[in-house]
């Protein structure tokens, strides 16, 4: 167990580093943050701040030096930059980046293991797309197999006619059949190093022009029978892994059961519920999970729970929403108001 006042290191900058700082300085612990240049807002809890290239290594040595244990805000930490600090020091292992931030690999690391994503085809050149539409069928999602979130690197194929006209970014690809689905939902869970593994609810996830728009529980009787074998697909993940901290698994509900989308190695959107509607939020119980300590309840402590992201200039009214009854604004202190931009997030509970 790390000692009260021990530092962790956070690779990020961003919104969820922000709240996981606040989750350590509340349990005792100094927080140290390493981004490149921009907007980060994690800063502003941390004790000290790295503002330097990924590729650094001087720069992430004398991070790391400074760290008794060291973690990450976002999965598109480059894996070299993750690697160059002392195995058993980083939680997780770096290997959930190496496999999360490939969307191929990704796959069939989950087929793997028994898990079911949508049918997908590697793409490499306008021929390879032109094939997987024919093959899988349109309408499909044509993605980059790295980076892009919230609805960016990502194309939709109605026909092949689109699939014969779209004009390939240079870079590899993936393209996956279109699943019918009922609901879209996440598995949330911590593991921590002794290896004990406990979830949250799961939340039903409203999608908007690519974009989480809410996160809603109860999830519903159309997902909510879905959920242990999503769960079991999760743990094997982590235990696959060597996981520990928060991991989130996203799935389709569909008729067949849940399919596989995606997963995140890292604190999640979907789970910002938690920080007022379960016993322990994710943020605290990763902190507690790579900082060696107890796990904590999981439990959800309200009958109903709506997160709504507050997205670009929705941030300017926020304040507004504090007059409802039992809701908690969240404002991620972000400078720039932009369209589409998470600007901070708010929690309606209901405990009638």
């Amino acid at each position: 167990m790390l000692k009260r006042g021990s530092t962790i290191g956070i690779l990020g900058g961003g919104q969820l580093g922000r709240m996981m700082a606040a989750a350590a300085t509340q349990i005792g612990y100094k927080c140290i943050g390493y981004a490149p240049e921009g907007d980060n807002v994690a800063g502003e809890l941390c004790e000290d701040f790295f503002t330097n290239r990924w590729d650094d290594k001087a720069a992430l040595a004398a991070f790391a030096a400074r760290c008794d244990v060291v973690t990450w805000e976002f999965e598109n930490v480059p894996v070299e930059s993750a690697r160059a600090i002392p195995a058993g020091r980083i939680f997780p292992d770096p290997r959930a980046l190496e496999t999360a931030q490939d969307r191929l690999n990704e796959k069939r690391f989950v087929e793997g293991l028994g898990g079911r994503p949508a049918a997908y085809a590697k793409v490499d050149s306008p021929s390879d797309l032109e094939a997987a539409a024919d093959r899988l069928g349109a309408p499909g999602i044509l993605k980059t197999r790295r980076d892009g979130y919230d609805g960016k690197g990502q194309w939709r194929i109605m026909s092949g006619r689109d699939a014969a006209g779209l004009k390939l970014p240079d870079v590899p690809a993936i393209y996956e059949g279109f699943v019918e689905f009922d609901a879209e939902f996440s598995v949330i869970l911590v593991r921590g190093q002794d290896g004990e593994i406990r979830f949250w609810d799961s939340a039903r996830n409203v999608h908007e022009d690519g974009i989480l728009a809410a996160s809603l529980l109860p999830a519903g009787d159309i997902v909510e029978p879905q959920v242990a074998e999503a769960r079991r697909l999760a743990g094997e993940v982590a235990d696959a892994l060597g996981y520990v901290g928060v991991l989130t698994l996203e799935f389709f509900a569909t008729r067949e059961g849940p399919i596989f989308n995606e997963m995140a190695p890292r604190v999640h959107n979907s789970g910002h519920w938690t920080i007022e509607g379960a016993a322990t939020s994710q943020f605290e119980n990763h902190i507690r999970a790579v900082a060696g300590l107890p796990l904590g309840d999981t439990r959800t402590v309200a009958k109903g729970i709506e997160m709504r992201n507050i997205i670009g200039s929705e941030i300017e009214g926020a304040h507004a929403f504090l007059a409802e009854p039992d809701c908690h604004v969240h404002d991620y202190g972000k400078a720039e108001v932009r369209e589409g931009r998470k600007m901070g997030h708010l929690t309606r509970l209901s405990r009638a």
